[in-house]
This record gives C-alpha cells, sequence and structure tokens, in this order.
C-alpha cells in the first residue's frame, strides 16, 4: 500500500507547491548571470557590479530623481555597522533580488534588506596580528555571480559566500599577507571570470592580476604588472603552464629591484566587452626613490590592457614613467565613445583621471594617447604631456634628489605638487554621455619631498623617502570638476573645504551626487555644477554613492563613514580635518511622497 501512496503524496506536494508560488508562495533567489552584469548599466532594477556596469561609467539611466524633483529627497532609512570597527568606509553597495550587499572595514560584509534596511546576516573575517594595509583598513566593495557574493579581505584572501545565507561556499589564500599583499578593491566579474588585484606597493611585493571560477575560486589566468615576472594560465587539474613574461626582463629595470617592484593593483579594474579587454591602474614603483631604479620600471604607474580570455597585455600606456613621487596610476579607466571633432567617426575611448595630475584619454583598442591635460591648477612634476611622444616633459628640477649626491643620509627635498595623495586618489570619476562630461573628484595640495637610502626587507615599509603635505589654499583642498574629454576644458567645479575622497554618479536626470568628509551628500546639476539638494549623514563620506529602482521608486544609496588615508597620510591637512569624527553606516534615500 505504501508503495503505490507514497508517489502520489509527492505528486500532491508538488502540487501544492507550484499553486503556492502561483499565489505568493515564498519565491525563489535569482541568481546573478553573465547577462546581468553585461547589462548592469541598461537595467536599472539593481546594482550588480562595481561602477554600475563593467565599463565603470558610474552613470544611471534612472531620471524620477531630477534637477526638478530632487529637492524632495528624504532618507528612506540607515543601517548602522555598528560595534567599535569605524574607520574608514570606502565600500560601494551592490543590489539585488531586494538585496543589499555592502562590504566595511576590518574586511566585515553585511547583506541588508533594501527595501526595509534589516540586517540579514554579516561576515566578519577573522583577521590575523600581522596584517599590513597602508591607507587605513578599508574594503571597497563586492562582486555577485550565481548565488555568491565575493569580496577580497586585509589579509589577502577571497571569501566567496550564499549570498541568501551567509554560509562561506569557498575561500582562497591570494598570497602572503606577512610579506605585504592584501586586497582592497572591490572584485569584478569579466567574461565569466573573477578579476582581483592587490595591494600592497610600499612593502615591495609584485602587482598582478587574477582571473578565477568565481564558483570555486581556482586561478584561470594570472598577469604580473613588473616587467620581468613570468604570467601563468592553469588548467581545471590545477597544472600550471607558463604564459610568457611580462615585458622584456630588465628592458625597463636595472638591477634586481624589479623583483620587488611593487606596480600593485589596488584599485581594481574596469572591463569592456566591445574590445574584451580588462583595463587595470598600476600603482607606484619600489621604493620610491627613484635614483636606485633607473629607467621607465614597466608597468608601474600605468594603464594595462588586458585580454580577458589569455591573461596576455594587448597593450599599456604609462602615465608617469620612472616615477618618483609616488603618483601611481591605479586610478580606473573608464570607457566611452565620443565623436572625433575633425572626422566625425566615433572613437571608442578610455578616460583616465591620473594621481599626477593629468587627465589622460586614450584609444581603448590600441592605447594610443588622443588627448592629456590638466584636471588640477598646479603640476610642478611635468610641464606638459607630449601628445606626439605620449611622454611628460619632465620638470628635473622638481624631482627628489640623490641621497648620495650629498651626505648620503638625505637627498634634495623639493616642493610637488599634486601631493601623492594625488590629483585624484581612490575616489572613482563619472562619465554622463548626455552630456559628455566627466566628473571629477580633485584635490589642490602639495608636498615637501625627499628621498633617503633604503632596502628591502620582507613585511617592512620600502618607501626610501620621507615627506610632509600641505594645502596650498587656505579655502579648499578639493573641488569637483566637470572636464571635457575632447577639448581638455573645465566646465564647472565646486569647491570643498576638506578633501575630497568618495567617487561620483552621474544620471539621465541631469544630476551629479557626491559626498564630503564634512558628511554631506550633495546633489548637482549635472550641466552647471549648481547645488540643489544636500544631506547631513553625521560623519565623513568617502565612497561612491549608488541609485536603482525598488518597486517604482528611484532609491539613492552611500556608505559613510570618514577614513582613508588623509588621516593617516596627510600630514597639514590632516591636523586641518582632525575635527571630522568616524562612523560607519549606509544611507538610503527616496523621494517624498506627499
Amino acid at each position: 500500500m505504501h508503495r503505490h501512496n507514497t508517489p502520489r503524496r509527492t505528486q500532491v506536494a508538488l502540487a501544492l507547491l507550484v499553486a503556492a508560488a502561483f499565489v505568493g508562495g515564498p519565491a525563489a533567489a535569482k541568481d546573478v548571470t553573465d547577462a546581468d552584469i553585461l547589462n548592469d548599466a541598461k537595467t536599472p532594477g539593481d546594482v550588480v557590479s562595481f561602477g554600475l556596469g563593467t565599463q565603470g561609467q558610474r552613470f544611471s539611466q534612472l531620471a524620477a530623481v531630477n534637477t526638478g524633483t530632487v529637492k524632495n529627497l528624504v532618507p528612506a532609512w540607515s543601517m548602522s555597522f555598528g560595534g567599535e570597527k569605524q574607520r574608514g568606509q570606502e565600500s560601494q553597495p551592490v543590489i539585488h533580488d531586494g538585496k543589499m550587499f555592502v562590504t566595511a572595514s576590518y574586511s566585515r560584509l553585511f547583506a541588508i534588506d533594501a527595501k526595509t534596511g534589516k540586517k540579514l546576516w554579516k561576515y566578519e573575517h577573522r583577521l590575523p596580528d600581522g596584517i599590513m594595509p597602508c591607507c587605513d583598513v578599508i574594503n571597497r566593495g563586492a562582486a555577485l555571480y550565481g548565488n555568491l557574493v565575493i569580496f577580497g579581505t586585509l589579509d589577502a584572501q577571497l571569501v566567496a559566500l550564499n549570498k541568501d545565507t551567509g554560509k562561506v561556499v569557498w575561500k582562497e589564500k591570494v598570497d602572503d599577507y606577512a610579506a605585504g599583499y592584501s586586497i582592497t578593491a572591490a572584485p569584478i566579474i569579466a567574461k565569466g571570470k573573477l578579476i582581483t588585484g592587490v595591494s600592497g606597493g610600499e612593502f615591495g611585493i609584485v602587482g598582478r592580476i587574477d582571473a578565477r571560477d568565481p564558483l570555486t575560486g581556482k586561478l584561470v589566468w594570472t598577469r604580473p604588472t613588473v616587467e620581468g615576472h613570468m604570467g601563468y594560465v592553469v588548467d581545471k587539474d590545477g597544472n600550471k603552464k607558463e604564459n610568457g613574461i611580462s615585458g622584456t626582463a630588465n628592458a625597463t629595470w636595472s638591477g634586481d629591484l624589479w623583483k620587488t617592484g611593487g606596480a600593485a593593483t589596488w584599485n581594481g579594474a574596469t572591463y569592456d566587452p566591445e574590445t574584451n579587454l580588462i583595463f587595470a591602474g598600476t600603482g607606484n614603483p619600489a621604493p620610491w626613490n627613484s635614483h636606485l631604479r633607473p629607467g621607465d620600471n614597466l608597468f608601474s604607474s600605468s594603464t594595462v590592457a588586458i585580454d580577458a580570455d589569455t591573461g596576455k597585455i594587448v597593450w599599456h600606456y604609462q602615465n608617469t614613467p620612472h616615477d618618483g613621487w609616488d603618483f601611481d596610476g591605479v586610478n580606473e579607466f573608464v570607457s566611452f565613445d565620443f565623436k572625433d571633432p575633425k572626422t566625425g567617426k566615433v572613437v571608442k575611448a578610455g578616460g583616465k583621471a591620473d594621481r599626477n595630475g593629468f587627465f589622460f584619454v586614450n584609444d581603448r583598442t590600441n592605447g594610443k594617447l588622443l588627448n592629456a591635460f590638466p584636471f588640477v591648477n598646479k603640476i610642478t612634476w611635468a610641464k606638459s604631456i607630449d601628445l606626439k611622444t605620449g611622454r611628460p616633459v619632465y620638470d628635473d628640477e622638481n624631482r627628489p634628489g640623490d641621497p648620495t649626491a650629498g651626505d648620503g643620509k638625505k637627498g634634495k627635498t623639493v616642493f610637488s605638487a599634486p601631493s601623492f595623495l594625488g590629483g585624484k586618489n581612490q575616489q572613482q570619476i563619472a562619465y554622463n554621455p548626455q552630456t559628455g562630461l566627466f566628473y571629477v573628484p580633485a584635490n589642490e595640495w602639495g608636498m615637501d619631498i625627499w628621498n633617503e637610502p633604503v632596502a628591502y626587507k620582507k613585511g617592512a615599509a620600502y618607501l626610501g623617502a620621507g615627506f610632509t603635505i600641505k594645502p596650498l589654499h587656505e579655502d579648499y583642498i578639493g573641488v569637483m570638476r566637470a572636464v571635457d574629454p575632447v577639448s581638455g576644458k573645465v566646465v564647472w567645479e565646486n569647491k570643498n573645504y576638506a578633501p575630497l575622497w568618495g567617487g561620483a554618479l552621474t544620471t539621465a536626470g541631469g544630476l551629479t551626487f557626491y559626498g564630503t568628509p564634512e558628511g554631506y551628500l550633495k546633489a548637482v546639476d549635472a550641466k552647471t555644477g549648481k547645488e540643489l539638494w544636500s544631506f547631513q549623514t553625521g560623519t565623513g563620506i568617502v565612497a561612491p554613492p549608488v541609485t536603482w529602482e525598488q518597486d517604482g521608486e528611484q532609491m539613492i544609496a552611500v556608505t559613510t563613514g570618514w577614513g582613508g588615508a588623509v588621516p593617516l597620510w596627510g600630514g597639514d591637512v590632516a591636523k586641518r580635518v582632525n575635527y571630522l569624527e568616524q562612523g560607519g553606516s549606509v544611507w538610503v534615500f527616496k523621494l517624498h511622497k506627499s
């Protein structure tokens, strides 16, 4: 009897489950697909990638919140990260299927009900005592893929969790934290691969971009960003195969310093599906003392374009050859198209506001330099960028002096602008295809800098330089600027007393959003820069806002919490803004319904 009744009961149970689904029963959680990620910039109901699309434009087609309605924007909810773990909060939230995922300081990850702000679960990574983050215990965000949410940690691991339960699905060690490696950037997904970089250039690590299977964490390929190091591909059985040296050994590095050459990829990457290229910005060469390492020191302080399938470098452009000021080049390379005013042809380009103070426009198919112009007022290290050669016209008197030319203990001090914290640092730019403008959170500051002798020691700071950062003006440091990448002109600017350290968001509603260390989230007219709305969140904002549509309403979100590199490395600037309070929250806004 039981043999006949059990199938019948199963059929009835299945029928009831199906019926429940049609009458509002619990729906199955949706996975994040490759198509979702490729279409992220065009689908308003979610934000599934860092940059609101893999190209990193940070542009939303939503327009319900616009120049006319933004005055009615009010808080919908706020959630605190809690506890004593404050410090800088640089994370961009990702939102999918009614849930928000946001990372926080000290390698934490929160899942939140995107409608109510209720915490669904929290993951706290257990960090060892010996971590060595150079520039605060921050994290910039997570990646979504399938039913996983994936992020990097300060002890150089990648962790993938079930996005519905918070349970760890896989965990992979990326490198040795005791040697200075860490991860602070948000991963991205490119063509079904998890793309990550590494931090630690101040400790003599070797920068690289890794591609992994996002469902397992297993390595697919790895591409070093210091010339002379071997790349590898890895088969499904875990066998490594050599995939060519990056560049040519010793071509731009003399001696053995390339073995600890820096060029960290600490700000992550962008991906352009049209060219199938991953664009990674690379950090400073190590050590800072440039007299120890003659040559251009590829591929440091550069944009490197990597084939997503093969892991090979297709092209590179070096923004600061033979960097002697810690200018890095990690700033994001944002794909965009423009019409050439001379030929009328559409150009596939990329824009980058570099820490060295120049805005660069390159052909994203081959790296050719198309335009380069200052986006800050004071640049002392170079007089210009030669558009024919693509190289800077150095001011040789502004390179910090060689210690061996004097007493051997300290080289000539120079005053240099911008400071090593950059004309733009980690704070993300945005591009609006409707205005044709980039929105750049810039800073005007300088530094006294000098070189010192140094030798590499595993896990120790590897600078060979000293510095003091100084403001250039009494009334402002930060400046939000709208720049035209074709003409090279600054269209408008808004000054800010404290340095700007959070990213930008721009929308089809004619708005640009950004936050300030003083705690204000602001909305300005994207065409004119006129401030139309602001809200005081109670702590500094050093993260980029995002927007999405939920239940027919446009939502705006931003992570808040003062910190990052400025209070740690800022010298006189840090003293000037030491009144700012720490914190840690997510704020969400929507239009008030009258």
